[in-house]
This record gives structure tokens, C-alpha cells and sequence, in this order.
């Protein structure tokens, strides 16, 4: 990393913007920022520091401090820097918050602080970031070092790195801490605290659930009464608890074997006194169920005449069915030979109401009249097609109509075309002449348009600009008096001067200015004093007007600009002018785009009288055709109409029409057919009557019937046959069933007997066994429960202190790292993860930095890492000692005197830098600067230290050294002088 160039404005005692050439120095390699004591010498580090980091070394008091207290109100303060990191260049601008005079209102307002960077491509600065946060985040991937790292390596800050060697192993942790960035090694050690306190919690869990099991066993132990020998096992350790738990494990299953055994006992006893019950139950039960047959057979018999009548009627009913078929067969036949004379009778009525007699012969009839039907009706539908052919030519008639008008309208249409096409092209012609001219007025109106605008705009600021000239004018007048009035206050301050310090002469003391102690004509003053506030206050009036001044000067300016410009667009015409032109040019631009669309109108109308004219003439040409087959189609259907005519005339004879024929003819054949039809049917129904009436009376005459009346009323519905022979058997089935269990029931109870007494007695002994049998299955089911319980929670208890087993050889082995990593036993070293780390960089950086203190101490002094464990159980391996080789003791770096501290701190700082830059990825240092401290030593180790910062700028780098040691003075000719003027602010060159 290389600096080039840094600018301060407004920045601690720098009022004004200075600027620092660093590659001035490029030559020399080594230069000396001098100055008086408080001039500003530390202040162009903090510039460097604030420009990267936002931050600087010396303090920590915010950004409020880094203003300039020489700075006016309205004074910037910024810094900028410009670096070079690899091969790109670099540029970043800072300002802090101040506060500044508010734009509106009066007052203070807060100017927030702000950030920017910029990278240089091709010559040409280009913004990368513009806000504080996106700038740091940039900064850090570029330079690759912290803001600590920073103020180690590159920029020893004045007093700061003395503070490494001097630290005590805490500080000293915490600031290679920061610059090496260790934090993930505590990380890995919390981690590690993290899991050993899980583990600790696992096995603490694991302890509590075996423990809750047993007490849950032990209750259960206690309640089921399985206690034994072990009742005082509470307070013992677990292994003895969950044997103790084992053994009423074995008592629990013991008691389930005997408790079995009872059971077993109980339910033979009680199933015997429940069979004896059953016994007698059963018994009693039979000699009443004896009882009850006995009267139910009596019933029975009492019945025994009524079903024998229902036999005997159903005997008969079933007799009478078997002639029902013959009977009723006999009556229908009657009946059907009745209705076939009555239908005779009626159809030959009919026919002689028609005009016939009994005799005719009606089969030759039927004939003859189905030959003229026949006939009849091939001219009745050549008599259908003449109405249909009638239709149709009226049709056609009406069409040959329609044609002839049409034609006629088309001819008319066709003759009115060449007239309307010769007026559309006159108008269609005009049209276009005046649309051609739209384009030139569309853009004669934007140009008016414009015009009026500017002439519109002219007349309302050319007042506006001469208010600004007026305003500007009376601004500078008030600017000019305000200049004028800091001018003599500060002249009479002069003048003033003289007249205070003669106020303040003594006789016999010297004068302040020249020496003397006579003082013969001191000067006086009539007018009163000029303050420091009355300058400040005319100053502060003198900077309003200027900025007034300036503010109104602008504004007439813009004025002025403005007015030139609207004079220019409006080609000096008035207003009014420019409006009446645009409204006359907006009437005929309005004329000619209406032309425009009527161009397009009488074209699409020219168009269609073409197409129209076109298309009438080929509609005339095919309705000619049309007519013509038309009539052609009208004279064949005359000539087809006239020859069927006289085929219908000759079919229809006197009738008005062969259909009226057709239905006279059909409706006497039909009357025929019918007394035909009757007379055939009249003498099957007398064979059938005949046939069935022989049949029947021979049936009846061979049963046990005397007639066919009887048979009827023997007859009865299938129901009642039904009920009749459902209760007939029923009576016999209940009989034989009740005859069959009193004899059963008589052969089981022979010379059996039961009593109220004995049956009760056998009832009170089968309950007494069955409450015994159900307290002995209860007492084996809890026994049984118990046991399976005690089972399980056994099983559980070893599972869990099994499980509490592994996992404390797991904790075991988790403590032991975690406490190990963090400094505690077995760690005898008392040091942690990081502090172990730490060290080793830290016996690198003492590595470093001897090579250099040796060569400045001339061989006398070289530091040494310790690793010795501190006092009172402090942490260790981050001590630092010195050894002295002229007693060859080590001692502390406490003891050094002031200019071997030096020479020790700049020595480890510079090693400190050494390793710092290596880790955090070899950026190379082309730039340091070391703050103060060489005036602690004498000339031959000044002389010493000087060498080793020549060693320093070897390869291209540059050194600068802030001292006001005149030995370096002298020694280093490249010099950078910050100056404090007689004003208060400080310069830089």
C-alpha cells in the first residue's frame, strides 16, 4: 500500500485546504514532519487514519472533534486521500458531522457526515461507493487490514506503540486478539463449553429419569405390599435401589404364582356349586313344564269336534274344485253364443239400411267392390298430383314475376352510374388539393405554437429579470457596505492596539514591545474599544452579504439567460400577433385534414359504384337467364295437367271427387265383410255351447254332487281352503308335540322331587363360591399387573442407568477437551485455545522484532517469550521479557529506561508489523510513519535508530517521522513543516 497525496479542509488546526504531497518524498525515501510543539504535526496521521477508517489513533472523543475550531460557520471540513493499492489507484473523501447555518429559518442545522470512493480508470476518476457503510465494506476488501492493524503496521501512532511491550497479558490478548483476528479460536473454545454443558445436561437428564424410575418402583413396591427386607433402601445409592427393585421383581412373581394357584382353587368350587344350582334349576323347571303339557293335551281334546266339521267342508270344497273348470266353462259358452247372435243380427241391419237384403252374395259383392277400390285409387293419386302440379305453377307464375321486376330495377340502377361516377371524381379532385397542404400547416402551427409560448414567457419574466438586476444591484451595494464596515473596525482595532497597551504601562517596568522602562508619550483613544465579537459579529454580516451577494448575483444571471432565450424563440412579434396567426392557421389545418378524410370517403364510395356497376350487370345477365327456363318450366306443367285431368273425370264417375268414390266403395265392402264375418262366428259359438254342456253334465252326474249348483256352492276362496287346512293341521301337529313331551317329561322326572328349600339352599352356596371365585381372580390379576409393572420399570431402570453409563464416558471425554482448551485442569499451564495461538504469533513477532533491537541496543538488549505460568492463576504464555546481556538476566520491561522502552517498542512494533502484514496476505507497506518518541534518546543510540529506519525504506519505501529532535533535523533534509499562523490556524509545507 502506497499514499500519494492527502488534502485537509476544515480538519483539526487546518482551516484551509493543505495539502500533503507524500510521492514528493519518493527521492528521499525517509522524511521528517517538524513543527512547534501543538502546530498540527500528528494531526496529518489522523487525516490518514480518518480518510480509510473514519476514525483516529490519538483519541476517541467521535467525529464532532475532527472540525476545525478555527473553521466559520459555513467553512467545509473534509478529508480526502488518494492510495494506491496492487496496481489500482484509489481516491476517498470523508466528512464528519458538524453543524452549519440552516438554508431556511436561521439557525443551526446538523451537516450529516459522508463518504465517498473512487477508483482512477484511464486517468478518469469513477465513483464506486457514496455512502459511509458501502464505502467501509469497499475499504476493508481493499486494504485488507483492520483499523488496529493499521495503527500497528503502517501509522505508530504517537505514544501507541509503546503500549505492547508495556501491556500486561491481558491487554497484550486483547490487542493481538484484534490484530490477528483470533476471535474463532474463542469461538471454538465456547463451542466446546457449549457441548460439555449439553453432555453435563444429557447425563444430568438421563440420572434424573433413572431416578424417577426408581421412585416410581419403590411406590409401587410399597403400595403392592413387596417391600420385604429392602423398606430402607431410600436413601441408598442407585445400584442398591435397582437391586433392591429386583428382588421385589422376584417376590412380585411369586406372589403371581400363588396367587394362581388360589384362583384355580376358587373357580373349581365355584363351577362344582354352580352345576348343583343347575341341577336343580333344571329339574324344578322340567316337573312344571310336566305340568304345563298335561293341561295343554286337555285343551286339545276339547277341540276335537270342531275340526272334524272343517275337515269335512274341506273335503267337499276340494271336490267341488275339481269340477269348477267344466262348470264354469259350460256357462262362458252359453254366454258367447248368445253375444255372436246378437253381433249377426246387427250387421245384416246395417247392410239392408244400405240397400241390400239377407239373400245377396256378399262374398262375390266383396270381390267386385275390392277390383273398383283399386282402380279407384290410381286416379286418385294422379287427382293429387294435378292439385300439386296447380301449386307449383302458380309458384312459378308469382317467380317469373318477381324476376321480370328485378331486372327491370337493376337496369334502372345501372343507368344513373356513369352520372354519380363523373360527380365523385370532380369532388374527389378538389379534396385532394386541399389535403396536399395539411404537412406544411401542421408544421406552421408547431412553429407558432412555439413562438407564442416564447413571446407568452417573454412578457411575464422580462419583469422578473429586471427585478433580479435591481435585487443583484442593491446586494452588491449591501455587500460592498459590509466589506467596508470589517474594514474599519479593523482599523480602529489598529488603532486601538496602541492606546491598550499603553493603558497597561508602569513606570520603572519595560515595555512589552520595546524594552524601554521610560515611557514619555503614551498614546490614548477617544473611541471605544473594537471587541473580538464586534469583528466576529461584522465578519459574520460581511459573509451573509457576500453570500447574498452571490446567491442574488446567480439568480439575475439565470434571469438574464432566460430572457435572451424566450426573445430568440419569439422572433420579437408580440403575442397577440402570434395568436392570431396560429388560430387562422389551426382553421385551415382543420379544413385540410377534413379534406383529407373525405379523400379517403369519395375514394371507398368511387370504388364501390365500380364494383357496383360491375356486379348489376352480371345479376341482370343471369336473372335473363332465370326467366327464360322459368317459362319454359310453366308451358310443360300446362300440357302434363290437361291429360291427367281426363283420367280423373273417368275414375270419379258421379261422386264429386275419386276420393268421396273411394270411401262409398270401401264403407259397403266393409259392411259385407262384416255379415260374413258374423255369420261364421254365430256357428262356432253353437259347436262350442253344444260341446261344453254335454261335458259338464257328465261330470256332474259321476260325482257326489246332484247338480251343477251345488258344485258352486260347495265352492270356497283358495284363502279360506288354506286357513281351513292350516288349522286343521295345526290341531293335529299341537296334539302329537303334547303327547311327545309329557312322555318325555314323565320318563325324566320318575321319582323326582324338588323343594323351595333345597333349590334356595344350592343358590346361597353357588354365590358364596362365585364371590370367592372373583376375589381370588382379582387378587391374581393385580398380582399378575404388579409383577408386569415391576417388569417393566426393572427393564427401564437398567435401560436408563445403562444409557446414564455411556453417556458420562462420553461427558467424560468432552470435559476433559473443553477444559483443556480452556485453561482449566488437567491444563497446567492455565492456557487457553486462543491464548496458545496468540503465543506462537507472539514468539514470532519477538523473533522479528530482536533483529532489529539488537543491532539499536548494540547486542545489549534482546525480548523473550514466556510461557511461565502466572500468579494467582492469571492466564499465560503471552509474556514478554527483556534480557540484558551485560548481567545476563532477564528482568521486565518495566525496568527499561525511557529511551531503551523506546528503542524496545519501536523494535517490536516494527516486527509487529512485519508479521502482521505477512498474515494478512503480504500486502506490501510502501508507506509508514512513526510518531514522536526519538527524543528520549542520546545521540549514539538516536544514531543507531536512525540506521534502522534507513533499513526501513530499503525496496522502494517511504518513511516519515514526526519529531521536533533538531539532531533529525539535521540528519533528514526531506521535511514536511506544519506551521501554526499569528491567526490561530495552521499551514502546511
Amino acid at each position: 500500500m502506497k499514499l500519494h497525496r492527502l488534502e485537509l479542509t476544515g480538519f483539526g488546526p487546518f482551516r484551509e485546504r493543505q495539502v500533503v504531497d507524500f510521492d514528493a518524498f519518493d527521492d528521499d525515501g525517509l522524511f521528517l514532519i517538524s513543527g512547534r510543539t501543538g502546530a498540527g504535526k500528528s494531526s496529518i496521521l489522523d487525516g490518514v487514519s480518518f480518510a480509510l477508517y473514519g476514525s483516529v489513533p490519538r483519541y476517541e472523543g467521535g467525529d464532532r472533534r475532527l472540525r476545525s475550531d478555527h473553521s466559520f460557520l459555513t467553512d467545509p471540513t473534509e478529508v480526502r486521500l488518494e492510495f494506491t493499492v496492487g496496481d489500482v489507484r484509489w481516491r476517498v473523501t470523508r466528512s464528519p458531522e458538524y453543524e452549519r447555518p440552516a438554508k431556511r429559518g436561521g439557525g443551526l442545522t446538523l451537516e450529516p457526515a459522508r463518504a465517498e470512493l473512487e477508483e482512477q480508470v484511464d486517468g478518469v476518476w469513477i465513483g464506486r461507493a457514496a455512502k459511509q457503510r458501502e464505502v467501509g465494506i469497499a475499504l476493508d476488501e481493499i486494504l485488507g487490514l483492520s483499523a488496529a492493524q493499521f495503527q500497528q503496521v503502517i501509522l505508530l501512532a504517537q505514544n501507541k506503540f509503546s503500549r505492547f511491550l508495556l501491556a500486561g497479558n491481558a491487554e497484550r490478548q486483547q490487542l493481538l486478539r484484534t490484530l490477528f483476528g483470533t476471535r474463532r479460536f474463542e469461538q471454538y473454545e465456547e463451542a466446546l463449553e457449549q457441548r460439555r454443558r449439553e453432555a453435563q445436561k444429557r447425563l444430568d437428564e438421563k440420572g434424573s429419569r433413572v431416578r424417577t424410575l426408581l421412585e416410581v418402583a419403590e411406590r409401587d413396591i410399597e403400595t403392592h405390599g413387596l417391600a420385604g427386607e429392602d423398606a430402607d433402601v431410600a436413601d441408598a445409592d442407585v445400584a442398591a435401589r435397582a437391586a433392591a427393585v429386583d428382588r421385589a421383581v422376584v417376590r412380585a412373581d411369586y406372589r403371581v404364582e400363588s396367587r394362581g394357584h388360589e384362583r384355580d382353587a376358587a373357580v373349581a368350587r365355584a363351577d362344582a356349586a354352580a352345576a348343583a344350582l343347575q341341577r336343580l334349576t333344571d329339574l324344578a323347571k322340567q316337573l312344571a313344564e310336566l305340568d304345563a303339557a298335561r293341561r295343554d293335551l286337555d285343551r286339545l281334546d276339547s277341540l276335537a269336534d270342531s275340526i272334524a266339521a272343517d275337515r269335512a267342508r274341506l273335503e267337499a270344497a276340494r271336490s267341488a274344485e275339481v269340477l269348477r273348470i267344466p262348470v264354469e266353462s259350460a256357462a262362458r259358452a252359453v254366454d258367447r253364443h248368445s253375444d255372436a247372435a246378437a253381433v249377426l243380427d246387427a250387421a245384416l241391419a246395417d247392410w239392408r239400411a244400405g240397400g241390400g237384403v239377407d239373400d245377396d252374395e256378399f262374398d262375390a259383392i266383396v270381390e267386385a267392390l275390392t277390383a273398383e277400390i283399386a282402380r279407384a285409387r290410381a286416379a286418385a293419386e294422379a287427382e293429387k298430383d294435378a292439385a300439386a302440379l296447380t301449386r307449383a305453377q302458380g309458384l312459378r307464375r308469382g317467380t317469373l314475376e318477381e324476376l321480370d321486376t328485378a331486372r327491370a330495377e337493376i337496369e334502372r340502377t345501372r343507368a344513373a352510374v356513369p352520372a354519380r361516377r363523373d360527380a365523385l371524381t370532380a369532388e374527389l379532385a378538389t379534396a385532394r388539393e386541399i389535403a396536399a397542404r395539411r404537412d406544411a400547416l401542421v408544421a406552421e402551427r408547431d412553429s407558432l405554437t412555439v413562438q407564442r409560448d416564447a413571446a407568452q414567457k417573454l412578457a411575464r419574466i422580462a419583469p422578473e429579470a429586471a427585478d433580479a438586476d435591481e435585487a443583484y444591484v442593491t446586494a452588491s451595494a449591501a455587500s460592498a457596505e459590509a466589506s467596508t464596515a470589517v474594514a474599519d473596525l479593523l482599523r480602529r482595532r489598529l488603532r486601538g492596539h496602541a492606546a491598550e497597551l499603553a493603558a497597561d504601562l508602569v513606570e520603572g517596568e519595560p515595555c512589552a514591545v520595546c524594552g524601554a522602562i521610560e515611557h514619555p508619550s503614551p498614546a490614548t483613544s477617544d473611541e471605544r474599544p473594537v471587541t473580538d465579537d464586534d469583528l466576529a459579529a461584522a465578519e459574520r454580516a460581511r459573509d451573509d452579504a457576500a453570500r447574498r451577494e452571490q446567491d442574488a448575483a446567480k439568480t439575475a444571471t439565470a434571469a438574464r439567460e432566460h430572457l435572451s432565450a424566450a426573445t430568440a424563440a419569439s422572433g420579437g412579434i408580440a403575442p397577440e400577433e402570434l395568436a392570431d396567426r396560429l388560430t387562422e392557421t389551426e382553421t385551415r389545418l382543420v379544413a385540410a385534414e377534413k379534406a383529407a378524410r373525405r379523400v379517403a370517403e369519395l375514394t371507398d364510395e368511387l370504388v364501390g359504384i365500380v364494383r357496383l356497376d360491375t356486379d348489376a350487370r352480371a345479376e341482370s345477365e343471369a336473372l335473363g337467364a332465370r326467366i327464360a327456363t322459368t317459362r319454359e318450366e310453366i308451358a310443360a306443367a300446362d300440357a302434363t295437367l290437361a291429360a291427367r285431368q281426363t283420367e280423373i273425370d273417368a275414375a270419379r264417375g258421379d261422386h264429386p271427387n275419386v276420393h268421396a268414390r273411394i270411401a262409398a266403395d270401401t264403407e259397403r265392402r266393409t259392411l259385407a265383410q262384416r255379415v260374413i264375418a258374423a255369420r261364421r262366428d254365430a256357428a262356432d259359438r253353437v259347436r262350442v255351447r253344444d260341446e261344453a254342456v254335454t261335458d259338464r253334465d257328465a261330470r256332474v252326474e259321476a260325482s257326489i254332487f246332484a247338480s251343477a249348483d251345488e258344485v258352486l256352492a260347495a265352492l270356497l276362496p283358495d284363502a279360506e281352503r288354506t286357513a281351513l287346512a292350516a288349522r286343521i293341521d295345526e290341531h293335529t301337529a299341537a296334539v302329537t308335540a303334547a303327547q311327545a313331551r309329557r312322555l318325555d317329561l314323565e320318563l325324566a322326572t320318575i321319582g323326582e322331587e324338588v323343594d323351595d328349600v333345597a333349590l334356595e339352599a344350592a343358590r346361597g352356596a353357588a354365590d358364596a363360591a362365585a364371590a370367592e371365585r372373583s376375589t381370588a381372580i382379582a387378587a391374581a390379576a393385580d398380582a399378575g399387573s404388579a409383577a408386569a409393572s415391576l417388569h417393566e420399570l426393572a427393564a427401564s431402570i437398567h435401560a436408563a442407568a445403562d444409557a446414564v453409563t455411556g453417556e458420562a464416558a462420553d461427558a467424560a471425554v468432552v470435559t476433559r477437551l473443553a477444559d483443556t482448551v480452556a485453561g482449566r485442569a488437567p491444563n497446567t499451564m492455565k492456557m487457553d485455545l486462543e491464548t496458545f495461538v496468540l503465543a506462537a504469533e507472539l514468539e514470532e513477532i519477538v523473533a522479528a522484532a530482536n533483529l532489529r533491537l539488537s543491532e539499536m541496543s548494540s547486542g545489549r538488549y534482546t525480548l523473550h517469550h514466556s510461557d511461565a505460568r502466572q500468579a494467582r492463576g492469571a492466564a499465560s504464555g503471552l509474556s514478554i521479557e527483556v534480557q540484558d546481556a551485560h548481567t545476563g538476566r532477564l528482568r521486565s520491561p518495566q525496568s527499561l529506561s525511557g529511551g531503551e522502552t523506546f528503542l524496545a517498542s519501536l523494535a517490536l512494533a516494527l516486527g509487529l508489523a512485519e508479521v502482521v502484514t505477512s498474515r494478512a496476505g503480504g500486502i506490501r507497506l510502501d508507506t509508514l510513519f512513526i510518531d514522536e518518541g526519538f527524543g528520549s534518546l542520546d545521540p549514539e543510540t538516536l544514531e543507531l535508530a536512525m540506521r534502522t529506519l534507513d533499513e526501513l525504506r530499503a525496496g522502494g519505501r517511504v518513511v516519515g517521522v514526526i519529531s521536533h529532535v533538531e539532531a533529525m533535523k539535521e540528519q533528514i533534509p526531506a521535511q514536511l513543516i506544519v506551521e501554526a499562523t499569528p491567526e490561530g490556524p495552521s499551514i502546511v509545507r
